[in-house]
């Protein structure tokens, strides 16, 4: 009874008392949207002015901005959502998520591991000295981390705002949003690259190159491009592919509808969870390296330009998990420490997206009993087969297991391949917006559909 009071006593987003208009939701969904760039906007006051940001190619799938009050990003939130499955699946907390209060109970529990990686994962970051403070006073230090758990509680009540007023998830829609705008970024951007003094964006420097006589190098950021290109159209056309199970109403002879099982079932969960899995291995790495601790791999300072340094990991867990870049393997030359650099990040990306691809089925409400369960609420069955949870059980399970494991080695290797090729941001960024930007699609579909047909809301729950 206790846990249940502490969770009561947390604060909350409330759900809208009526029904909202597709309009009314596109219109929070874009104020979530502008109060999120705002707060990538907003520079940690009291940061020392030669910070060079960390782990900048994994920030945007945490959809963080390094140096921001918000520079873990949704880095603790995923964190949290991980330890909490992990616990969950090993019954070490034991919840049961077929019953509403089970997932009440489930909910509360994953707000408050929300709230401990903000605090701890934040303080944790300062105190290593990933985010050093201009002067390392007490004071200073105790500032840095209070803004960056304002910054962070206030991201996840934006999360809880799109997701109850807006459409879709907030989480997905901060990584679209970090994606589309570091994509336009590195494509366009005119601005010189301090080490090279060309510019950043791929399409200048391709033409500034050209124009030097030097179409060897332009060669490589051409690559770039058409790697994203490749990447969006190959994620759009598997968005597409489903299998459809014919299901007929019981009372209603002659009518029936199809339910889709999509290749990419756990649409972009797991390469989420993969993503932020890596990024929390280099950021732990780095906060004990700083700690005199280097268990999960060593750094070294590099010069970056313009006065300022970083740490890049030189050894151990943290060097393998930083992908390789086919240009430097062919610049430098072939080598076996980028063979095994390569395999492990193919091998961690594969494996860990099919790991949280299956795992998410228990979690998610999308194992094959959640499904029969749904169905079976909704007075449908398929033809041919007695109306029986565990016979609809057996068949959806035939296609629901196989697709599971497909779709998470699909996005695992799609997002390797992209993050060796260099394409204009992370391979699994430009995975993760198109499946988005296509979940965000069909839910405005779905809602006007919605609005068009009260029907077929009845029907669909």
């Amino acid at each position: 009874m206790g846990i249940e009071s502490l969770f009561a006593n947390f604060p909350e987003v409330t759900k809208p008392l009526k029904r909202l208009s597709l309009k009314e939701k596109l219109m929070w969904t874009g104020v979530v949207l502008v109060l999120y760039f705002i707060l990538t906007l907003t520079p940690l006051y009291g940061l020392n002015q030669s910070y060079v940001a960390q782990f900048e190619t994994l920030a945007i799938l945490l959809a963080a901005s390094f140096g921001s009050i918000i520079s873990l990003g949704i880095g603790p939130l995923v964190t949290g959502s991980i330890m909490l499955q992990l616990l969950v699946g090993a019954e070490i907390i034991k919840v049961d998520l077929k019953t509403p209060e089970g997932r009440k109970k489930f909910q509360g529990y994953q707000k408050l591991f929300s709230i401990f990686f903000i605090v701890f994962e934040n303080a944790a970051y300062v105190l290593s000295g990933a985010l050093p403070p201009a002067t390392p006073t007490t004071l200073n230090i105790a500032i840095l981390i209070i803004q960056l758990i304002i910054g962070g509680l206030v991201l996840m009540f934006l999360d809880e705002v799109s997701s109850k007023w807006g459409i879709g998830s907030g989480i997905s829609l901060f990584i679209a949003a970090g994606v589309a705008r570091e994509i336009f970024t590195k494509a366009f951007s005119p601005l010189p690259d301090p080490r090279m003094q060309i510019p950043v964006g791929a399409i200048p420097k391709i033409i500034t190159l050209i124009s030097q006589g030097n179409s060897a190098l332009a060669f490589w950021p051409f690559v770039g491009i058409i790697a994203t290109l490749a990447v969006f159209l190959i994620a759009v056309y598997f968005s597409g592919v489903q299998i459809n199970i014919p299901l007929s109403f019981g009372k209603v002879r002659g009518f029936g509808i199809k339910w889709p099982i999509k290749w990419f079932y756990t649409s972009n969960i797991p390469v989420i969870l993969t993503a932020a899995l890596m990024a929390s291995l280099q950021m732990w790495a780095l906060m004990m390296f700083n700690a005199g601790v280097p268990l999960l791999g060593e750094f070294e300072t590099v010069q970056v330009g313009g006065g300022q340094y970083t740490q890049q990991p030189v050894s151990g867990i943290a060097k393998y998990i930083q992908h390789p870049s086919i240009s430097q393997i062919f610049t430098s030359g072939f080598s076996m420490d980028a063979f095994k650099s390569t395999m492990f990040y193919f091998a961690f990306m594969i494996i860990g997206s099919i790991f949280f691809a299956y795992l998410w089925l228990n979690v998610g409400k999308s194992s094959p009993s959640d499904v029969a369960d749904q169905i079976l609420s909704s007075g449908l069955s398929i033809p041919g087969f007695r109306r029986d949870k565990r016979i609809l059980e057996k068949v959806l399970a035939r296609y629901i297991m196989p697709l599971t494991i497909l779709g998470g080695l699909t996005v695992g290797l799609l997002a390797a391949v992209a993050d060796i090729f260099d394409a204009l941001s992370r391979g699994t960024g430009i995975l993760l917006t198109v499946m988005i930007i296509y979940q965000f699609y069909e839910n405005i579909q779905k809602t006007h559909m919605e609005e068009m047909s009260p029907m077929l809301r009845k029907v669909m729950g």
